[in-house]
């Protein structure tokens, strides 16, 4: 249902004496800019902000929801806002910078060329209108990001921007807003392969001290959220998930993020529940701006979902969830979010379950219209579960394909120099080799290209818009040691996994299995136990139940 805000209500009066100015600016013409009346869901909460460098003061209530909007990634809602302060008040220099924002998204993809291009138009119209010093700043600092864009690479002109964000924080240690901007600049310029997560760990540092000062900040209580979304990091970020979806109720981002802090501490009944309020925002908004399609944040709260649903044991659900998916016909925007959670969902569900037929037969959804040529990496989710299925029903022939398949996809990525992806996929086909020598009798090799495979996945962060791999290598490990024999080598690598990944539904139980079968018989009963109760709300019917309450009874007795 789509509310109409007071924001809107506000504005029309605004756009009815201002838009003039604007039609007949030329600079502004090729700006393509995103215009249109707000859809905002509920009752338009996205928390509390005042920003000190908004242009008139007609448009200062407009501009501060943009910026609520921007905080909590409502990209779209967030440039219409800034769109229509601009319509208002051409001569708003911050308005400008707030467009080039809202088309910079730091955490996610490269932008797309047409971005780029955008952007630069954007800061060439705003160095010809009056600033104050602290806007000018603000434009000097994303345009380290846009300018040079076609010799320059994402990464360092990402850490070029956190640069010019540190000496204006530096500057005006005072104003939350740049200190808040500073930190998001900060936790985008780290690289995955920093394990010491010094940037994160900064950036966390000085929201904190924000957080104290304003409880109801949106951006504060998302940054914090994806500072901390480490597995060595998120116990930090657990009181501030479960306060950020109580402070803009009605973003669809908002409600969703939680979860990346309750996925990390095996919370999963807390992400179920966030997943499907950030799925029914996101249905609210899709319903007031296309009709019958489906925005991206509700299948990335999907992706979660499954996930979530899969590791209490309830496969009922999860399937409900993935025949839903089945059944849409239009989606927007079209991104690796959704084409992520497209191929992510199938392949977890069977390789989850261990039903290995259906995994070696699984297919690439085809009715969201996605371009998969464009998602390499994505395909490989669901390839990497097709070579695994393969391998376990002794399709060793089409196991080499799909292994084949995989090698190409890396080799697509390193030409794209997407080294994380590449990376992501260099270590899928590890694990396959490993597998495939397992199966062929080459028990020391097996064990050595999965422990690379481990070592690297060790070495590199998950990206954001995962819950997880789609099977963890050191779990994956541990069955390998299960299936030769090696029981002790397998508690060791269940429990590494498990500190990893607490309450995964398969770590548990193989860790109980290991433990059983190394006369380790209290620890099993403690794992087992652990798995009963991860599954009592679920009504799960998965046999590893059955297993666990028999053993659980059987020691008591």
């Amino acid at each position: 249902m789509k509310t109409t805000s007071k924001f809107v209500i506000s504005l029309s009066l605004l756009l009815f004496l201002g838009c003039k100015n604007t039609k007949s600016n030329p600079d502004l013409a090729s700006l393509d800019l995103l215009r249109g009346d707000l859809q905002l869901c509920g009752d338009g909460q996205f928390g509390e902000v005042s920003f000190s460098e908004s242009c008139n003061y007609e448009t200062r209530e407009t501009f501060d929801l943009a910026i609520s909007l921007l905080h909590s990634f409502e990209y779209i809602e967030s440039e219409k806002a800034f769109v229509q302060v601009i319509d208002a008040d051409p001569e708003c220099a911050m308005a400008y910078w707030g467009v080039a924002m809202s088309i910079y998204h730091g955490l996610w993809a490269p932008p797309e060329q047409s971005v780029l291009e955008k952007g630069i138009k954007l800061l060439e119209v705003a160095e010809k209108l009056p600033k104050s010093k602290k806007a000018e700043q603000y434009l000097d600092a994303i345009g380290a990001f846009y300018k040079d864009w076609k010799t320059v690479d994402n990464q360092t002109r990402k850490e070029k921007y956190a640069q010019k964000m540190e000496e204006m924080y530096l500057e005006n240690k005072e104003d939350t807003e740049v200190a808040v901007f500073y930190a998001l600049a900060l936790r985008a310029s780290a690289v995955p392969s920093d394990m010491t997560y010094s940037k994160q760990r900064e950036a966390g540092e000085i929201l904190e001290d924000l957080f104290k000062k304003e409880p109801n900040h949106p951006g504060i209580a998302h940054y914090i959220i994806h500072s901390y979304d480490y597995p060595e990091l998120a116990e930090l970020g657990l009181i501030t998930a479960r306060r950020y979806a109580e402070i803009a109720p009605n973003s669809a981002h908002a409600q969703h993020m939680p979860s990346h802090i309750f996925t990390r501490l095996g919370l999963w009944e807390e992400s179920i529940i966030t997943n499907i309020n950030s799925a029914s925002s996101a249905i609210c908004y899709a319903e007031s701006v296309s009709p019958g399609a489906h925005w991206d944040e509700e299948v990335h709260a999907m992706g979660y979902l499954v996930y979530a649903y899969l590791q209490t044991g309830d496969n009922k659900n999860a399937i409900e969830q993935y025949d839903y998916l089945k059944s849409f016909e239009k989606i927007f925007p079209e991104n690796f979010k959704i084409a992520y959670t497209a191929a992510a969902i199938p392949a977890r569900i069977a390789v989850e379950n261990k039903n290995w037929e259906e995994a070696a037969n699984l297919e690439l959804p085809q009715n969201l219209g996605l371009a998969w040529k464009n998602f390499p990496w994505q395909k490989s989710l669901l390839h990497f579960a097709k070579a695994l299925g393969n391998i376990h029903i002794n399709d060793l022939k089409a196991a080499q394909e799909e292994l084949d398949l995989l090698v190409s996809f890396e080799s697509e990525l390193l030409e794209l120099e997407d080294a994380y992806k590449a990376n992501q996929v260099a270590i899928q086909i590890e694990t396959v080799e490993a597998w495939l020598q397992l199966k062929k009798g080459n028990k020391e090799e097996a064990i050595a290209l999965m422990t690379t495979a481990t070592d690297m996945e060790s070495k590199t962060s998950k990206h954001p818009v995962t819950p997880g791999e789609i099977l963890p290598a050191d779990e994956l490990l541990a069955d390998m040691y299960l299936e030769m024999g090696k029981p002790t080598e397998a508690l060791t690598a269940y429990e590494l996994n498990l500190k990893r990944r607490p309450n995964r539904f398969n770590g548990l139980y193989g860790a109980a299995i290991a433990a059983k079968q190394s006369g380790k018989l209290e620890k099993a009963a403690l794992y087992f136990n652990q798995l009963i109760a991860l599954t009592e709300k679920s009504s799960s019917d998965r046999p590893e139940i059955i297993e666990a309450k028999a053993f659980v009874k059987q020691q008591v007795s």
